[in-house]
């Protein structure tokens, strides 16, 4: 009588959703609250693996709120318009930004001192990872949102840290700007993007009049204008810009200022309306920042060449496996050719239960044969103004539009 009341008990759980079970051995039994008041908890049979449904919503439908890049309900979705790599120019074959390490230095230094190579961005931003990453610093210009997820290139931390400074240097009552996600320490799946996986994209927030940010849906009509404009002006000059995702209606008060601060009209209708070649694109919720991916000539460049060195070092030969729904450790080491026990060794799993969304580690016995490794490519110049302004001339003319 007690185990047909415990199975009934199971079969409500099932139908309201409440537990995910995966089949797979051995058995054993667990315990289970049930979700109306049944006086005991029910011990039921199930198996070892579980997949856990994570608390709230589901990860690609969560708020990508500011501390992320976003702020307003509805407005900034994780990565739901963020553009998947899309490769520039490719060389023929040719070493264009690591030409100084032969391919003899190369392999030695991965195998002995890996930290002198410097930052490695590997795979793509939608699917890639960081190797030696950089944490990006405080500092009087701006503040970092959330340092454990405000790790970059070294190309990339220098190219942001520059662009703000230089809008300190125009305006030298500019707030600190907000520095939101860029990547994880490591690389691989950040929640809650698509994107941001290996080092090159960073969402930077607005600047507000007295510093204080507005969370308000129309943020074009509260941001600073003035010092907006300044830092696309300053991202675009002092780094290797592939594009800038910010909503259509921020970027007409932009241009519109810009146009009237005596910009040039012709490098303004580049940046601003080129089609697909335009520098600044249009991506819905993206309404309360900006999202600005770059290039970065040599951490992408040393990150194919190192790709198939992996294995020299066991430490670094991983694949970054994000645990979707129906994913079971088994399964996962069986795609990779790996093992439960190292996936849970590397991941610091204590049992094999699963949640959804989190990211693991998954050690590789042999060089990767299906990851993705992008093509070596040719960074494109720098889409200067046609006079690269002072600072003393770019602060006067921002100061001057905006009175």
């Amino acid at each position: 009588m007690q185990s047909r009341s415990n199975m009934y008990a199971l079969w409500l759980l099932l139908l309201a959703g409440c537990v995910s079970i995966v089949r797979t051995s051995p058995v054993r039994a667990i315990v289970v609250q049930a979700p109306f008041d049944a006086g005991v908890p029910v011990v039921v049979p199930v198996v070892v693996e579980v997949v856990e449904p994570d608390a709230g919503a589901v990860i690609d439908a969560e708020l990508d709120t500011e501390s992320s890049g976003g702020e307003e309900p509805g407005e900034a979705i994780a990565g739901d318009d963020e553009p998947q790599e899309v490769a520039p120019e490719q060389t023929d074959g040719g070493l264009l930004y690591s030409a100084d390490l032969s391919d003899e230095e190369l392999a030695r230094r991965w195998r002995e001192a890996p930290a002198e190579l410097g930052s490695l961005s590997m795979g793509f931003v939608e699917e890639g990872r960081l190797i030696n990453g950089v944490p990006f610093p405080q500092g009087e210009a701006w503040t970092v949102v959330s340092p454990e997820a405000t790790w970059g290139t070294s190309e990339t931390v220098g190219f942001v840290a520059a662009a703000i400074e230089q809008v300190r240097a125009w305006f030298p009552d500019a707030p600190k700007l907000r520095v939101n996600q860029i990547s994880a320490r490591e690389g691989g799946y950040l929640r809650p993007h698509k994107t941001h996986q290996n080092g090159r994209d960073v969402d930077l927030g607005f600047y507000y009049p007295g510093g204080e940010t507005v969370r308000v849906r129309e943020r074009e009509k509260v941001i600073d204008v003035a010092k907006n404009w300044a830092l696309v002006k300053a991202l675009v000059i002092h780094g290797d810009v592939q594009f800038i995702l910010v909503d259509q209606r921020v970027q007409k008060v932009l241009f519109e200022y810009a146009m009237k601060a005596g910009e040039d009209p012709q490098w303004l209708e580049s940046l601003f309306h080129s089609g697909r070649a335009s520098m600044l694109q249009h991506a819905r919720r993206h309404r309360d920042h900006f999202h600005v991916r770059y290039f970065n000539k040599r951490a992408q460049e040393l990150g194919v060449r190192v790709a198939p060195l992996l294995a020299v070092r066991p430490e670094e030969n991983l694949a970054l496996h994000r645990v979707r729904k129906g994913d079971t450790l088994g399964g996962i080491a069986s795609r990779y050719g790996s093992g439960v026990a190292a996936i849970k060794k590397a991941s610091g799993l204590t049992s094999n239960l699963l949640r959804i969304g989190r990211v693991l580690k998954v050690p590789l016995r042999k060089p990767c044969t299906t990851c993705p490794v992008p093509p070596l490519i040719v960074v494109p110049p720098r889409r200067l103004p046609p006079s690269p302004p002072s600072v003393d001339a770019g602060a006067e003319s921002a100061i001057e539009a905006s009175r």
